[in-house]
């Protein structure tokens, strides 16, 4: 049987303060393998969107990676060097779409600008002009029209601006997504839309997925197994059609 692409084993994620200590994430376990979809399901301050700035040693101060590992295709991200990490793992082998990230694009830079700097910064070698094409070319994967390239944020609805995120997600062509609260202040209608879209996306580039959502219908949808979580520890985990 291959090995599983992600394999967590007793992370330890925790935050300290003058109040004490904050155990966001506490002796979690978790597998996924290639392809796979995973939900991760629980109230607000459970620790989920902490497992997954772990996932790429992004915890905010003053948190940090206590003990466990992080193995991805075999490598553990927890003991990795983090010029390694950076060169070669964060972004270009797992993205993360973050909560709320449709609210960060740069209000002065067009979209395709900013599609472009993510591709400039990890793959050197690339030329502006081609960076731009690529961008052309995400735009069109997630449903937009390759002509707003040149949009700027303000011009593009809540929906597209989540679209371009996904794009700037997707650039070089991650094995792991890491999507946190991906459906956040849209409006139903949209949020199907980018549903269907994260499937989609999902089938065509054999992707895996992590799904971070409080949305338990979604994850039912989306997910083919599901961990909740409260106060940092998973309490179930299984296939979602049993949890």
């Amino acid at each position: 049987m291959s090995q599983p692409l992600l394999r967590i084993e007793r992370l330890r994620v925790y935050y300290y303060s003058l109040r004490g200590i904050v155990k966001a994430v506490d002796n979690v376990d978790l597998e996924l393998n290639r392809g796979e979809v995973l939900g991760l399901a629980g109230e607000s301050g459970c620790g989920k969107s902490t497992l997954g700035f772990a996932l790429l040693r992004l915890v905010p101060p003053p948190g940090r990676i206590v003990s466990g590992r992080i193995v991805f295709d075999g490598v553990d991200l927890v003991q990795l060097p983090e010029h390694i990490l950076r060169r070669d793992f964060r972004w270009k082998r797992i993205s993360m779409i973050f909560q709320g990230a449709m609210n960060a694009l740069n209000p002065v830079k067009t979209v395709g600008d900013q599609i472009a700097e993510a591709i400039m910064t990890h793959e050197k070698d690339v030329t502006k002009e081609e960076a731009l094409e690529r961008a052309k070319k995400l735009l069109e994967m997630v449903g937009i029209d390759p002509r707003r390239v040149k949009a700027y944020p303000h011009e593009l609805s809540g929906g597209m601006k989540q679209r371009v995120v996904i794009a700037m997600a997707l650039a070089l062509n991650p094995d792991l997504v890491i999507a946190d609260e991906p459906t956040t202040a849209l409006d139903v209608v949209v949020q199907a839309q980018i549903v269907n879209l994260l499937k989609k996306l999902k089938m065509e580039h054999n992707m895996s997925l992590i799904l971070i959502s409080h949305d338990l219908s979604l994850i039912a949808e989306m997910a083919d197994k599901v961990a909740i979580m409260y106060a940092g520890k998973i309490v179930e985990f299984g296939p979602s059609d049993i949890i």
